[in-house]
């Protein structure tokens, strides 16, 4: 657990009492879903400041401490000032440690210093920088591995080829999505590529050799 919030509930809801809220320098919110009524909430500025700086708030299960107890939560959505940038809002959804969620992972993108197609000059080009899974709320991966150590230039890796962690399963069903490929960089030639520059090349030098005879 990586992010905790104290929280302090709201007796009344709506636009007005948000509003007042904020100008009292907190972030007002809702708790919702589970077996229990939606519950309006409010945070600390700083504090919700500080769990998006952080990196783990829209990615990790969080901890909310209201009413002397802790309710685990995904944030499921941060409403952002269109001018200020600063945090107006936030959904957070009831869930336990067995929860199954969708939840979207960084991509994390090992071997390339031995990779074939690296070592060639080509250059990694990476389709999806996070990927999407089903897990338990309360075993969300930080990251997942991508070895690419095998990858020449023209290859591909696909999902199906990610070792996913117990528990874990793709969060796109019917397809077999890239993640990321090796393309040709304007450094990098293959074997092909040099032997056709190599017979053109002794093409060329040829008529030269013949006419100097003459």
């Amino acid at each position: 657990m990586s992010v905790v919030l104290d929280v302090v509930v709201r007796e009344e809801s709506g636009t007005g009492n948000a509003r007042e809220a904020r100008r009292n320098g907190v972030v007002p919110g809702i708790v919702y879903g589970g077996d229990k009524a939606p519950v309006s909430v409010s945070m600390k500025f700083n504090d919700v400041l500080k769990a998006i700086n952080s990196g783990q708030f829209l990615s990790n299960m969080v901890e909310l401490n209201y009413d002397g107890k802790p309710q685990k939560a995904l944030t499921k959505d941060v409403q952002f000032h269109p001018v200020t940038d600063r945090p107006m809002h936030v959904d957070f959804y009831r869930v336990t440690d067995k929860t199954i969620i969708d939840v979207n992972v960084s991509a994390v993108f090992v071997g390339e210093d031995v990779s074939p197609g690296m070592k060639a000059g080509g250059a990694l080009n990476v389709v999806r920088y996070s990927i999407e899974i089903k897990c338990p709320a309360g075993s969300i991966p930080d990251s997942l591995e991508v070895d690419i150590s095998g990858m020449d230039i023209g290859d591909s890796i696909h999902l199906s080829e990610v070792m996913l962690p117990k528990g874990v399963k793709p969060g796109i069903a019917g397809r077999d999505v890239t993640i990321a490929t090796i393309v040709p960089s304007r450094t990098s030639k293959t074997a092909e590529e040099e032997e056709e520059e190599a017979a053109a090349a002794e093409g060329a030098e040829a008529p030269a050799a013949e006419g100097a005879e003459g």
